[in-house]
């Protein structure tokens, strides 16, 4: 609201009970492109906080506490929460002194909290604000000399839209015209269907609370086959489960969209963290060989984008279509502008009307591969679909013959697919000396860390990739051929990316920036390390 551009970005631990919540600020004049690994100004609401995370005070940051919570730290700023507001409205307290140390208008904080509580909780409104007031008065007559400085000299340009990478893939697939989500709920992918609940009734969509995975991707199937634009949602332990039914989508052509939001595994791993460890497990999963594409968004921006992009790649391919998310960017909120919808039409699912060419047949051999898809219950037509090998009309087959062609049909869909892969997005000069290849989250980081190496002297490019299945090596090749170094930015601990693009193109990445201990990447982790 007072302009600045943000980066918040979570940190919890996986305990039904509670435990251990952060949540980490980063404000300026410029959109921050990743986490930092120091801190300017540290809020502590509990004695734990300040154990945990004093280490990464900068040498001249500021802890903001109160004396009954952690006695004794030398320099810290002691606020009189108890003094100034009950136990429950404590945050605000810490909010009006925070405020005053950032430079954000006293009257811009009291309008967002009536905002806030003004309908929903009129009650505590007054209690607040009251909180709100001498907070700031006590900021004002308390706070250490030269701490009181804006976090951005921005003014307020426009409305502005505050979302994670969940909900930006939640508004994607609205966008593109979803109804129908089933899943089981699974850090960090659950606010998915939770905001696309939210938004339920007014675009007449359904979504299903399943008993597990494996119903899931089945209710999301057969909603399809109906004429649904359908999706799930899980992690990896979840999509575990799917796997069967990826290779159902796979034999009956059917389009759906799956979102697997990486945590590091394996197993139940660290499932409050984040990784991309994922990507050969999604891109390999299912029994049998059937095309599909995968995306892995690096912004807010491509998660909408790139889930809208996912339902009509899987309509036109009638198969499976993956979006690779991971903890850091679903949890992590920015500040962005309002998407242009003009033109965004939503996804066409199927015929209702059987062609002229009679009797209508499911699996009929064309040239591209893709059959017409008549929708069951508009017309007297007969669709047969069937999980077994099938002939032309959706028939169980034992015919090798007809078996071979409709894996070479199947598999034909993959020029549909490669037909529309997004182009990788560079940064940087030709033949740099420096070449940081990233996918999904990593992006950043890694462009942040370019910068700060051309600050040096260096001639550094970026590659990034948000679509990483299919690869199309004439788009990229090139690149990677002409750098001085490249260098391969990944989280995960065994270089998959880069395993990939060597077995699609021959190039061989050697230098590898890995990060598997569920910690985001840092300009400085990059830097440190290359």
């Amino acid at each position: 609201r007072s302009g600045c551009h943000i980066l918040v970005t979570q940190g919890y631990h996986s305990r039904i009970r509670g435990g251990h919540n952060t949540f980490s600020v980063l404000a300026g004049n410029d959109p921050p492109l990743a986490s930092r690994d120091e801190v300017d100004i540290l809020v502590a609401l509990n004695a734990e906080t300040i154990d945990l995370h004093k280490k990464d005070l900068k040498e001249n940051g500021l802890i903001v506490t109160d004396k009954a919570i952690h006695s004794g730290v030398e320099g810290a700023l002691e606020v009189p929460y108890k003094e100034m507001a009950r136990p429950r409205v404590e945050n605000t307290v810490a909010l009006g002194v925070l405020g005053f140390l950032t430079g954000i208008e006293e009257s811009l904080l009291k309008s967002l909290i009536s905002d806030s509580l003004g309908k929903k909780h009129p009650e505590a409104l007054d209690e607040n604000l009251a909180a709100l007031k001498s907070a700031y008065a006590w900021a004002k007559a308390n706070a250490p000399s030269g701490w009181q400085a804006r976090a951005c000299n921005a003014s307020p340009n426009g409305r502005r839209v505050m979302l994670n990478g969940n909900q930006a893939i939640a508004l994607g697939a609205l966008s593109a015209g979803v109804k129908f989500c089933a899943f089981y709920p699974m850090t960090p992918s659950t606010s998915i269907p939770l905001t696309l609940i939210a938004h339920a009734d007014t675009t007449g969509l359904v979504v299903e609370q399943a008993e597990d995975e494996i119903a899931a991707i089945n209710m999301a199937l057969g909603a399809s086959f109906a004429g649904a634009p359908s999706m799930v949602a899980t992690s990896g332990g979840g999509f575990a489960l799917m796997v069967e039914g990826v290779s159902l989508a796979g034999m009956t052509e059917t389009p759906v969209v799956i979102v697997v939001a990486q945590r590091p595994g394996p197993a139940t791993g660290l499932p409050t963290r984040t990784e991309q460890a994922e990507l050969e497990f999604v891109l390999h999963a299912g029994h049998g060989e059937f095309p599909r594409a995968i995306f892995a968004p690096g912004s807010i921006e491509a998660c909408f984008h790139l889930a809208y992009k996912a339902f009509h790649i899987a309509e036109a391919s009638q198969g499976p279509v993956f979006i690779l998310t991971d903890q850091f960017l679903a949890d992590s909120y920015r500040a962005v502008e309002p998407f242009a919808l003009e033109g965004l039409a939503p996804v066409k699912t199927g015929l209702k009307n059987a062609p002229d060419d009679r009797p209508y047949k499911r699996y009929t051999v064309t040239d591209s591969g893709v059959s017409l898809r008549l929708l069951p219950g508009f017309s007297p037509d007969l669709i047969v679909v069937d999980s077994d090998e099938h002939t032309e009309d959706g028939h169980i087959t034992e015919d090798l013959e007809v078996r071979k062609a409709m894996v070479e049909k199947r598999l034909k869909k993959l020029d549909v697919i490669q037909k529309e892969v997004a182009l990788p997005e560079y940064d940087g000069p030709d033949a740099p000396e420096i070449l940081l290849v990233t996918w999904g989250s990593s992006r950043g980081a890694a462009l942040e860390a370019g910068m700060r190496l051309k600050e040096t002297g260096k001639t550094v490019g970026n590659l990034h990739f948000d679509q990483v299945w299919p690869l199309v090596p004439e788009q990229f090749l090139d690149r990677l051929k002409s750098a001085g170094r490249v260098v391969s930015v990944e989280g995960n601990a065994t270089g998959q990316f880069a395993r990939l693009i060597r077995r699609e193109t021959g190039f061989e990445i050697k230098d590898l920036i890995l990060r598997c201990d569920g910690l985001p990447f840092t300009a400085g982790y990059i830097l440190e390390r290359l």
